[in-house]
């Protein structure tokens, strides 16, 4: 006679490769979400060109931000980009959502599109 495979163990054997393959597929797909989805990058200390924006300080020759500051880029000699707003010598986002902006200095990267004398992401 021969022997039948234990449910329990074919059950057993099921779940431990559903939960790796789930474990994995989130292992892999969360980095890629939140970038696809990810909002206006933390505010960083940004060379002092002049007036420093709304919610930074001036700290030496940078202009360091505060608890409140919002992301902020050169003004890059032209308007600000969409979505972003005029302070002191640099382009403030308007909300944690705006788009990230970089200062244009040639043709936009891949997933950027020109916005004035910036390139704005995608999302």
């Amino acid at each position: 006679m021969r022997a039948q495979p234990d449910a329990y163990a074919i059950a057993g054997g099921l779940t431990a490769t559903l939960t790796l393959a789930a474990t994995l597929t989130l292992t892999l797909a969360v980095p890629f979400a939140s970038t696809a989805f990810a909002s206006t990058p933390t505010p960083q200390p940004l060379p002092r060109t002049g007036a420093c924006p709304s919610g930074y300080t001036t700290s030496g020759g940078y202009c360091a931000p505060g608890s409140s500051a919002r992301f902020a880029v050169p003004r890059n000699g032209g308007p600000c980009p969409s979505g972003y707003s005029s302070s002191g010598d640099y382009c403030l986002a308007a909300s944690a959502s705006s788009r990230l902006a970089v200062p244009k200095t040639g043709p936009c990267p891949s997933g950027f599109s020109s916005s004035g004398a910036h390139c704005l992401s995608s999302r």
